[in-house]
């Protein structure tokens, strides 16, 4: 399994959704749904336009999956 940037921003999804749940149990609820609604903000601007900030920054760090390369050629 290579890590590529598609994965690692799964994983940091998965992390913010976990810190999400960290800050609701700790009865810290407006700042789990500030991030919570944040969060919800960027996926809907990625899945409407295809712009993703985070995703762009990572494929300048890790090489883009391989499913992705032959979609793009």
């Amino acid at each position: 399994m290579e890590i590529c940037a598609e994965r690692v921003q799964r994983i940091i999804q998965a992390i913010i959704l976990g810190f999400i749940f960290l800050l609701a149990g700790l009865h810290m609820l407006k700042a789990a749904f500030l991030l919570m609604l944040a969060m919800m903000i960027m996926l809907l601007i990625a899945g409407f336009t295809g712009f993703c900030p985070g995703l762009i920054i990572l494929k300048k760090v890790f090489p883009p999956c391989k499913c992705e390369e032959t979609k793009e050629k």
